[in-house]
């Protein structure tokens, strides 16, 4: 179920996903609250379910895993056939992240390697489920942010009420 969030909700949630470590003190002055008042919204969110945990974000490079690649995996068969995957998925640390997805292919799987033996070691694993297309890429250029709140669908739509230039040459 969809969690009702107001603005408030959602300042909190943009600045604990940068900093999971901010003091409580420090969040309720960025988001104009009391700490108490921040502590029973922070609460709220966890049991509600909408903050799942905190994390550190690891430098894969300065860990040895200086090979980051994307793989997508077309994996024939019906989904209760996919259970070797999965146990591949709970083995391989290396795997980082695994979506389900529509289209030609069924998995998008983000992997960390340390070198490029050991990412073509990793994909022959995966192999044997289907056939993979491998990317390796070069640099992040933009991190996971997690969601930032709800936007305006249109945001570059131009001005066309009354008084704007559009309805001024129509008229």
């Amino acid at each position: 179920m969809t969690e009702s969030l107001d603005a408030t909700d959602w300042s909190i949630l943009v600045e604990v996903q940068r900093d999971g470590r901010i003091p409580l003190t420090e969040l309720g002055r960025r988001v104009n609250l009391s700490a108490s008042a921040t502590t029973e919204r922070i609460r709220r969110l966890e049991a509600a379910g909408v903050i799942t945990g905190y994390h550190a974000h690891v430098d894969l490079a300065k860990v040895g895993f200086a090979v980051l690649a994307v793989v997508r995996l077309k994996y024939p068969g019906s989904r209760h056939q996919h259970r070797p995957l999965h146990r591949l998925l709970d083995e391989r640390p290396e795997i980082l992240e695994c979506l389900r997805t529509t289209g030609d292919d069924c998995y998008v799987l983000k992997m960390a390697a340390t070198s490029m033996a050991h990412l073509e070691q990793l994909v022959d694993e995966l192999a044997r489920f289907g056939s993979t297309t491998t990317n390796l890429v070069y640099s992040q250029t933009l991190p996971y942010r997690g969601p930032q709140g709800p936007r305006d669908p249109c945001p570059t739509r131009g001005p066309t009420g009354p008084g704007s230039e559009t309805s001024q040459q129509a008229g």
